[in-house]
């Protein structure tokens, strides 16, 4: 049985079982399509939503593309996608080849992006799908996207740890993971099964960025745990991760992602990040 089989339908995913009933170990890797090329893929994953995952995939690709790389983001976040809103882009931009490959719409500031909600003629219509479809359209996001010359992909993740993760851990050639939460007391069983998911699939998480950390007051500048205090280090260093950021509630990166201005927001907190990552990427991980 394939991982993305349902327990009462084997035929829900269209993946042919029969090498793994036949105890052989079969390939999901994905294939980019001719004349694409993507140098590094990195994953933002949460083991819950609500945390600001799209938030740090966001500030993430913000910050690599203003240092000069060519960028792009992958909203696998299929019934979620919040990607082409912060960025102000539409179906509008999506062009295709005449090879029907789809050509990623660009932002503002360049990052190339592929999302479902690019797909649909209306961006408030609900995509009501089995997982394993969604998990196949995800695939084909990579493989049938014309992805010119990209330095670095960031894949925006469903929270949670099931048939999107499995498929990106799977078919993507991830090099790395950014785990995002926030801090609540469930936060160290929540990491937990995201960082053990991540072992489970050989992908190394190579760090946890904490958003909605505290709230600094602009007239006193104090600092408040809005949601409670942070546990976020004592949990960093229980499963071995390197907290890459803490980032603050900020009222005016809110509001130029509600505008669609994503391409103006600050991104000196992800400093740290953008810093581990491009040594990642050049040197591979420990």
């Amino acid at each position: 049985m394939s991982e993305q089989c349902t327990p009462v339908d084997c035929e829900s995913c269209g993946i042919d079982c029969s090498s793994r009933m036949a105890g052989e170990n079969p390939d999901f890797s994905a294939h980019l399509s001719k004349g694409s090329s993507v140098k590094h893929v990195y994953a933002v994953m949460s083991g819950k939503g609500g945390v600001g995952k799209s938030l740090v995939t966001t500030m993430l690709a913000c910050a690599f593309a203003k240092a000069g790389h060519r960028t792009a983001i992958l909203d696998a976040d299929i019934t979620g996608p919040s990607i082409p809103k912060a960025f102000n882009v539409d179906r509008d931009g999506l062009k295709v080849t005449d090879d029907q490959l789809m050509v990623p719409v660009e932002s503002k500031n360049g990052i190339r992006i592929i999302s479902a909600n690019l797909l649909l003629d209306n961006e408030s219509d609900p995509i009501i799908w089995r997982g394993a479809l969604i998990a196949s359209a995800v695939k084909q996001f990579y493989e049938e996207t014309l992805w010119e010359d990209i330095d670095y992909m960031f894949v925006d993740m469903p929270p949670g740890t099931g048939d999107v993760p499995l498929t990106v851990f799977q078919s993507l050639p991830v090099e790395g993971i950014i785990m995002v939460t926030s801090p609540q007391d469930l936060v160290s069983m929540i990491v937990g099964k995201a960082v053990n998911m991540a072992k489970m699939m050989a992908k190394p998480v190579i760090g946890v960025v904490e958003n909605m950390s505290y709230y600094e007051c602009p007239d006193c500048g104090k600092k408040h745990s809005i949601f409670g205090d942070s546990h976020i280090d004592d949990v960093a260093q229980k499963f071995g991760l390197s907290v890459l950021a803490k980032l603050p509630i900020d009222t005016k990166t809110a509001e130029l992602i509600d505008q669609g201005r994503a391409d103006e927001i600050d991104t000196t907190p992800m400093d740290k990040a953008v810093d581990v990552i491009t040594t990642i990427a050049k040197f591979g991980s420990k």
